[in-house]
């Protein structure tokens, strides 16, 4: 039940960085919270299995600081990709891919601080 919950919280919560990001002039669209949640779970599959490629190259996480910028290049293509995948999430440039991947992330990890103290669930 908890990891459905987990699962859950997360989508909402990419959903509504995704509408965040959406808001600041960045070249990133999305045509609406339904589109948001769509493309919070095409991007949650595609970033676990660039989280398995990451563990690879960074020998599961040893080596993180070394390959950081391959790492972070693996984020923009996620997001870059997620927003090709889905119908209503749009990039108007490989540079809203950029920013919008480096937003999404720090976005989220607010969220989840906020939340995590908030339901226990989410910070496990």
């Amino acid at each position: 039940m908890g990891f459905i919950i987990g699962f859950l919280v997360t989508l909402v919560v990419t959903a509504i960085a995704l509408i965040i990001i959406s808001k600041i002039p960045l070249g990133v669209e999305i045509d609406g919270f339904d589109k948001a949640l769509v493309s919070a779970f095409v991007f949650g599959i595609l970033n676990a299995i660039a989280h398995m490629i990451d563990k690879i190259i960074t020998l599961n996480g040893l080596l993180t600081w070394l390959v950081f910028p391959i790492v972070f290049l693996i984020n923009v293509l996620v997001f870059g990709l997620t927003a090709r995948l889905v119908e209503g999430f749009r990039l108007r440039s490989i540079w809203s891919a950029v920013f919008g991947a480096l937003l999404l992330s720090v976005i989220n990890s607010i969220l989840f601080r906020v939340l995590g103290g908030i339901f226990p669930v989410v910070a496990s």
